[in-house]
């Protein structure tokens, strides 16, 4: 590939202010897209909820504000050395080989060397802002998510179990950051988003799968022609997420109003799986993943709106 410093014309040859800021800017989003922003946000959004939680109206808004910037470098870090190592993989997927590796308009060496610094500063900042617990959940998020997850998404499709450890981490981080100690309240918070990826993901999977059978990863879908196994996968993680959504209630984090609305929102997830498991297609492999959507950012304002105080 070539970068974009070797197309017909240096970066900024021209002396036209307009075209050095455009090519400037084109060059920032390169770097803004290595770091998934919109994965980062929903970690920052569970970031949050687990702080707020933790310090049950006690928290320093500057600690906050550092945990949510330290803990956002180091996600962001996290999706550019993911997108490094998945490269020439994401050059074969229609859906990825727009991204700013396979399509030139960054070269490896930066996409590495961007990963490494955000993920570093990231953790300091966490370490010096926050607490030594939060910096070191947060490092080990990274590194199951670059260097345990990725390499396995083509050789097992036990992938998506493994990166739903890394997933699941953010509300830990939070929680940490806050509190200083990891209680069970912390794993009421890590086993609800944990357990709600998998519903997830296995839609995003069944959709993409003639990409990600393009790319080489292994997933479910590739051996799975009918989805009867994908869709049962789908419906057993939904299942189980159901009592697993009520443990915030009975470990005093949150109050009634949260029982009802999580039993709700996991009745909701529970029937979009069983809609996919029925009658497994594209249409409601779709609903499923809107469902997916509307449940996490629901459950986790039930939780701020209903805590239940010390």
């Amino acid at each position: 590939m070539k970068s974009v410093a070797s197309l017909d014309r240096p970066l900024f040859a021209s002396s036209e202010p307009g075209a050095v800021l455009s090519a400037a800017g084109s060059r920032f989003a390169a770097y803004l897209s290595l770091t998934k922003p919109r994965l980062v946000l929903l970690v920052l959004v569970t970031v949050a909820v687990g702080f707020l939680l933790g310090a049950r109206g006690s928290a320093h808004p500057a600690t906050l504000t550092a945990t949510l910037l330290g803990t956002a470098l180091v996600a962001g870090g996290a999706g550019a050395l993911n997108q490094w190592l998945e490269r020439e993989r994401d050059g074969r997927m229609r859906r990825t080989a727009g991204r700013a590796l396979p399509s030139g308009r960054l070269t490896p060496s930066e996409a590495v060397l961007f990963g490494c610094l955000l993920g570093l500063l990231g953790t300091l900042i966490l370490a010096s802002s926050a607490n030594l617990l939060a910096a070191t959940v947060a490092l080990a998020t990274l590194v199951l998510y670059v260097f345990v997850y990725t390499p396995l998404k083509p050789r097992t499709t036990l992938n998506t179990v493994v990166g739903a450890l890394p997933g699941a981490l953010p509300p830990v981080i939070g929680w940490g950051a806050a509190t200083g100690r990891l209680g069970v309240e912390a794993w009421a918070l890590f086993l609800i988003v944990f357990l709600w990826q998998f519903p997830h993901f296995l839609a995003i999977a069944w959709i993409y799968r003639a990409d990600y059978q393009r790319a080489g990863f292994r997933m479910l879908t590739g051996r799975d022609a009918k989805g009867t196994m994908t869709g049962c996968q789908a419906v057993s993680y939904a299942l189980a997420l159901l009592p697993v959504g009520l443990l915030p209630a009975t470990v005093g984090l949150a109050g009634p109003l949260y029982f009802v609305g999580a039993l709700v929102l996991g009745l909701l997830y529970l029937g979009a799986a069983a809609g996919f498991w029925l009658d497994v297609s594209d249409l409601r492999a779709r609903r499923l993943l809107r469902m997916s959507f509307v449940y996490l950012p629901a459950i986790l304002l039930l939780l701020l709106l209903n805590p239940m105080p010390y």
